[in-house]
């Protein structure tokens, strides 16, 4: 070598392929963040120069399970307006640039994750040869913050595998498996886990010996749809359509990126890098960047246990049992089985064993159907799920999940007889959505092994888990109940004991003034319509016929129980049951449903339930959305004041991730500090004025607003 290499983490070996390897001693996963780009640009220099002695370079990862998990998101939140992020992303085109530019083959080996930065990273290689590990995963998830790929990926990927596959991965953000992205021609190679990296170096070797790798690529007609103006129309256009129904037009990112693709593809690569960039600076100024980011501060907070719950250790759970085998406690099944976890499934009827078995097994099969695992994956899986209706195999279970009917007594009675049958440390739970954890532990004798576990339904979709203390719960048993969650891809919030917990407690004045709207003369559309433009994902009327007016009424009475006339239930949910309107479960609530499809609004529940003729009703969008944030924003208030959670981080996260509050807005309280609670308290109080007990202030609310704080600075936790 005529000079010595600038790094240990740069090698030449004897055939002469250098070898670049990222590792990150400090961190778990490889992250793109200044000083390692700024190595990586040394590296780049000095392998320019080096080219009669260099062949090739390979790109790989010394983590054993990752690749680079994407640029420094810390970076990111210190990104000072529009001009800054444009040079910041200028500045990692420049370096990936010089890597593009090497005169020598450069390959990226990746194995495990691969993320933003570093996809783009593989983008500016000539090839990329992947581990067809199920752990592979390759995606460009800056949408999901606010942005775009910067870093030349907005430019690069629809070139090298056409439009409509790179506008699936950047307006979604999704992670793709190596093989799905070897068939688009995102990887050139796929090649076995074991022994990688000398499989990556004979490839190389191959390479230099002149072997093209062959990767599938976009076939002809996306070659047709991007190569022609006229095409790209068309493939935009749908993209655009598709955007708009899955998110409305509260997100600018995924607009942005069809708004510059026509010139980003039309342009010389230079040239289109510079659009790239202005755009990344401009979705980085947006508040609706900020507030994505803020979430997923809250998110990956809130999976630490050394922050939820400092101190307390966390104990493995390899065997598990959950009691009651209908649609929730099968949900919970499939999860744990799909995560390693071996479950035995009690019920005491055979039919309903075989009942939670089958919506486990069906759950498995749309996972293979929609290519989130492979068929072998799902048989595994599901034959760690034995069902039983007795407690045989219990003594060897290190947690207990109870899922049955939501009846005191019912799961005081069948968590005793649980107790009695599982060995002295494992870990009762129950997924009680409303009962006090503490009324339910004075059935136990070892109550500090015991706290909620409260998934939300459907459990294979609902992002959330409550994890409840009660009065006698040890921080281990808690620690290891949310180290669970975290292990089942749930984010986990602890809160604690008290009627509704957390999401249920704020869901339930929300759903009670929906009732008293529409008694006030508000249709169901004008209900619905003004919180879904406000960016919840359904609004309150078609939510109620969801979770079934039964269920609602029964979480209301209990929160009526608790805290008095100001929750007293709205007169048109007991009208609904007396009319038999259970919502979609029986085919009849504020909307009909025919086969499991919802048709509209049914004309004829206003007469069922005597409601106003709603051409006659006189509210406004704005005013309809006012009653309903200011009861949840009052509530919230009253949460922290009971200290059912003490932070408005966990408030908001557990409405983000319970009730799919919309991310764009930061949170509930989030939302509230940008009115600010003066503003919150002097509309609470002029409903109370009309509106009786229901709206009267929460201490904590008014409080804030007479000291001028806001709740994130009240509440922001240790």
């Amino acid at each position: 070598m005529s000079e010595r290499s600038p790094s240990p983490l740069l090698t030449v070996d004897a055939d002469g392929i250098a070898w670049v390897t990222f590792a990150d001693p400090d961190r778990r996963m490889n992250v793109l963040d200044e000083a390692t780009m700024a190595r990586l640009e040394e590296h780049l220099t000095w392998l320019a120069d080096q080219t009669s002695e260099v062949r090739a370079v390979v790109f790989s990862s010394g983590k054993s399970d990752s690749f680079i998990a994407g640029a420094d998101i810390e970076a990111i939140g210190g990104l000072q307006g529009s001009s800054d992020a444009e040079a910041k992303a200028r500045e990692g085109q420049r370096v990936f640039q010089l890597l593009h530019d090497l005169p020598v083959p450069t390959i990226a080996a990746i194995h495990g994750i691969c993320l933003g930065g570093a996809t783009e990273l593989a983008l500016a290689c000539d090839v990329r040869i992947a581990s067809s590990d199920e752990t592979t995963r390759i995606g460009l998830p800056e949408v999901q913050l606010g942005l775009l790929p910067g870093w030349g990926g907005t430019t690069r990927l629809p070139r090298l595998i056409g439009l409509r596959a790179a506008l699936d991965m950047i307006l979604t953000g999704k992670r793709v498996r190596a093989r799905s992205a070897r068939k688009t021609g995102l990887v050139d190679e796929l090649v076995p886990p074991e022994g990688f990296r000398e499989t990556v170096r004979r490839a190389v070797l191959r390479i230099l010996d002149g072997w093209e790798p062959g990767s599938d690529g976009p076939g002809v007609v996306d070659r047709v749809l991007a190569g022609t103006g006229a095409g790209r129309r068309v493939v935009l256009s749908q993209a655009r359509a598709n955007v708009l129904e899955r998110a409305g037009g509260h997100y600018p990112a995924p607009f942005k990126v069809l708004e510059i693709l026509p010139d980003i593809l039309s342009l010389p690569v230079d040239e289109a890098l510079r659009v790239e960039a202005r755009a990344f600076g401009a979705l980085a100024a947006t508040k609706v960047h900020r507030h994505l980011l803020h979430v997923f501060h809250l998110r990956e907070d809130a999976r630490k246990v050394t922050l939820a719950l400092p101190g307390a250790e966390a104990g493995d759970v390899s065997r598990m049992a959950v009691l009651g085998a209908g649609v929730m406690g099968g949900g919970i099944a499939q999860l744990a089985a799909g995560n390693g976890i071996h479950v035995r499934m009690k019920d005491i009827r055979d039919d309903a064993v075989g009942g939670g078995l089958k919506h486990a097994r069906d759950l498995f099969q749309k996972g293979v159907k929609r290519r989130r695992m492979t068929p072998r994956e799902a048989d595994e899986a599901m034959g760690r799920i034995t069902g039983t209706l007795s407690y045989d195999g219990f003594s060897g279970v290190d947690l207990v999940v109870e899922a049955v009917v939501e009846r005191l007594e019912v799961k005081r009675s069948v968590l005793q007889e649980t107790e009695r049958a599982v060995g002295n440390d494992c870990i009762l739970a129950t997924n009680t959505s409303s009962l006090p954890i503490d009324d339910i532990a004075g059935a136990l004798e070892r109550p500090d092994r015991f706290c909620g576990m409260h998934f939300f339904n459907p459990v294979h979709r609902m992002p959330l888990v409550e994890v409840i203390r009660g009065g006698a719960t040890s921080p281990d048993t808690l620690a290891t109940v949310h180290a669970l969650a975290v292990r089942m891809g749930k984010v986990p919030v602890v809160c604690g004991d008290g009627p509704g917990f957390l999401v249920n407690r704020i869901l339930g004045p929300y759903l009670n003034e929906a009732g008293h709207l529409l008694v006030a003369g508000v249709s169901v559309n004008e209900l619905d319509e003004a919180m879904t433009n406000f960016g919840m994902p359904m609004g309150p009327g078609r939510l109620l016929d969801e979770v079934g007016i039964d269920v609602a009424r029964h979480a209301g009475e209990t929160l009526h129980e608790a805290f008095g006339d100001r929750l007293a239930p709205a007169p048109i949910l007991e009208r609904m049951l007396e009319a038999d309107r259970l919502g979609r479960k029986n085919g009849r609530g504020f909307y009909r449903y025919e086969d499991g499809e919802e048709k509209g609004v049914d004309p004829e529940v206003y007469a069922d339930l005597d409601l106003p003729d709603p051409a006659a009703g006189a509210h406004s969008g704005e005013e309809i959305r006012l009653r309903l944030l200011l009861v949840m924003i009052n509530e919230a208030a009253r949460i922290l004041g009971d200290e059912i959670v003490t932070t408005a981080a966990a408030v908001d996260l557990g409405m983000i991730m319970g009730t799919g509050f919309p991310p764009f807005r930061g949170g509930l309280l989030r939302f509230a500090d940008e009115q600010h609670p003066r503003a919150i308290l002097e509309r609470t109080r002029a409903l109370a004025e009309s509106g009786g007990e229901r709206f009267e202030p929460a201490p904590v609310l008014v409080e804030l607003a007479e000291d001028g704080g806001t709740f994130y600075e009240a509440f922001a936790g240790p």
